[in-house]
């Protein structure tokens, strides 16, 4: 029994290192940040959110897409069993890509499993700091558990690098305060 545990870590570890780093997209993330802080209004930043969005999704190669896009089809269609397997997949193989930590947060999200969501919401936000969909994920997971203070904060955080962000209209005005 041993013997055959030993022998699957070790198969197991060269698929985990045949993931590709994710492509370093600071420098497009820099660009579009600003693109989307200078739009008058949401229909003005769509483009740009969308831009970001084509970045996040981009996997490190295509065996590591195959698995997000199957993921992401299978949610679509409600099979959030299947798409939660083809995440956990992809955060095995790449174990290093943001992306895959804030779809199988998803998942968890809309399972109602908040607590297994914000742990995968803090891996993606470790690996990509900038990432506004896990950053507006974890407000709304954090509001889920009732840490309603501390999801305000997130996504106050959030909507000061994109304003036009969809959720903000989850934002509680401080009392006395305009927004």
């Amino acid at each position: 029994m041993k013997l055959s545990a030993i022998a699957f870590a070790l198969l197991a570890a060269p698929v985990a290192a045949a993931c590709p780093q994710p492509a370093d997209i600071s420098g497009q993330m820099d660009v579009l940040i600003t693109a989307v802080q200078a739009a008058p209004n949401e229909t003005a930043a769509r483009p740009h959110m969308d831009a970001m969005w084509k970045l996040w999704a981009t996997a490190p190669d295509a065996k590591a897409q195959e698995m997000l896009d199957r993921g992401m089809a299978r949610r679509e269609t409600y099979d959030y069993a299947g798409a939660l397997e083809a995440f956990n997949e992809l955060v095995a193989y790449c174990p290093d890509y943001a992306e895959g930590y804030n779809q199988r947060a998803f998942i968890n999200f809309l399972t109602g499993d908040f607590g297994t969501a914000l742990e995968d919401l803090d891996l993606a936000i470790a690996r990509s700091p900038r990432h506004l969909a896990a950053r507006t994920g974890k407000a709304l997971t954090l509001m889920g558990l009732g840490r309603n203070d501390v999801a305000q904060a997130i996504l106050r955080e959030a909507l000061e690098v994109n304003p036009w962000l969809p959720e903000r209209a989850y934002l509680i005005e401080p009392p006395g305060q305009d927004l």
